[in-house]
């Protein structure tokens, strides 16, 4: 029945590869697309994990740092913006291809440079980079969901955690053993650089606009992006990002200086948080097979406000990092599912909706961090806690953002696809 409806939809199957053929080029490009993933988790958590021993090398001081920080989403979000118009001529495999071994080595110019000049170059390409790389990865990433016909797109995005958790750890290591940054960078570039351009030969792109509009039904919008339908979901992209921001950037200082932890204590929330988010993120499929998108949105949403309540109140340093816990458990799934439902919502376009929708992680970024240190400051740090908790309740308003015209990967709605394997990255 299966091999059927793949000749309806493509015809070409009857005298090109055979079913089982295309299933092992799709099977090629979910292995290689998780393992870019992986990569781009350890190199961003290798970058944000050293911002102090950054700042000592290059003698920034703190009122220099933030700028410096500022550019780094500020550029990918010009790299996402680019990459919506290049993929217009490119395939988003290329533009993965090449984008993530500049950024590698922009991490590591990072560390072995010279001067605030060089780290500022280093930095800007490190950011366009990384917007490029983030937005031809889920546009893939989207693909290959339509293509299998059921969530899996969490997947990915625990393999990303995984690399943070990898990345830190290696981090920690080199930060124990007082290890120059490029000491502690090259190592890692060396193994990664070359293993992603190996398998960068099997992604699989998109497929066309009239395939992944049939593929829907026809949904309205598959020929074109409308703000104002994507608006809800880049909403819940910044709420996200700014509760991930706020994890990233201050959990070390939150635990230290208002709970009362050891130095060695607060570079654990992080690695915690970065574990919890894998986890959920591992299992993360099935709920939504099962349950519906909408509901596993709506779960984590909960449960992550929940996180921020309890790290808030904590006593101390060990029940923040209970809240913490709950913060990886709650966060990890929103993310995710926020690029599916834009591929869903945009079939034929789904691209343009992720590149877009892309640049909003920027903007919670770039708002979470200053506007917790600025609330911290000016009130107190538990009561800044308390802002991306009511931002990510927020999130429930819009929850019925992430099943349009029925949840199509959820509740067992399910409609096989396979991508249009004559477009993958090696060419079969």
């Amino acid at each position: 029945m299966k091999e059927i409806h793949l000749l309806r939809i493509y015809p070409q199957v009857a005298r090109g590869p055979t079913l089982a053929a295309m299933t092992e080029v799709l099977r090629r490009g979910r292995a290689s697309l998780a393992f870019s993933f992986f990569a781009q988790g350890a190199a961003f958590a290798l970058l944000v994990t050293r911002i102090p021993a950054i700042q000592d090398r290059y003698g920034m001081s703190d009122s220099v740092l933030p700028i410096f920080l500022a550019a780094v989403p500020i550029l990918a979000g010009v790299g996402s913006v680019t990459t919506e118009r290049l993929v217009r001529r490119v395939r988003p495999s290329r533009v993965l291809r090449w984008s993530q071994p500049l950024a590698m080595l922009a991490l590591l110019a990072v560390g072995a440079g010279h001067g605030i000049a060089a780290v500022a170059v280093a930095l800007g390409v490190f950011g366009l980079a990384v917007g490029a790389l983030d937005a031809s990865m889920n546009m893939l990433g989207v693909s290959l969901q339509r293509s299998y016909g059921r969530s899996i797109m969490l997947s990915f995005h625990a393999a990303y955690s995984l690399g943070g958790i990898v990345g830190a750890s290696l981090a920690w290591a080199g930060a124990h053993w007082h290890l120059a940054l490029w000491v502690s960078y090259l190592p890692v570039v060396a193994v990664l650089l070359p293993a992603v351009l190996a398998g960068s030969r099997w992604y699989v792109d998109a497929d066309g606009p009239e395939e992944a509009a049939e593929a829907s039904g026809g949904a309205a919008g598959a020929g074109s992006v409308v703000f104002k339908a994507l608006l809800p979901l880049c909403l819940v992209m910044t709420f996200a990002y700014i509760g991930d921001s706020t994890v990233s950037n201050w959990s070390a200082k939150y635990l230290q200086d208002t709970l009362g932890s050891s130095e060695q204590l607060a570079t654990v929330p992080y690695n915690v948080y970065m574990v919890t988010t894998l986890l959920g993120r591992a299992i993360g499929d099935v709920g939504v097979r099962r349950f519906g998108a909408a509901t596993v949105v709506r779960l984590g949403s909960l449960v992550a406000a929940l996180g921020f309540a309890v790290v808030a109140g904590a006593p101390g340093p060990w029940v923040g990092m209970l809240g913490f816990t709950l913060l990886g458990l709650g966060l990890c799934v929103l993310v995710p599912q926020t690029f599916a439902a834009a591929g869903r919502l945009f079939p034929g376009s789904s691209d343009a909706a992720i590149a877009r929708l892309n640049i909003f992680n920027y903007v919670g970024f770039l708002v979470g961090s200053p506007l917790v240190g600025a609330l911290g400051d000016a009130w107190s740090y538990r009561g800044a806690m308390l802002v991306p908790m009511a931002l990510v309740l927020v999130t429930l308003g819009y929850a019925r953002s992430f099943a349009p015209g029925g949840d199509r990967y959820g509740g067992g709605h399910e409609r096989p696809r396979t991508a249009d394997v004559g477009r993958s990255g090696n060419g079969v």
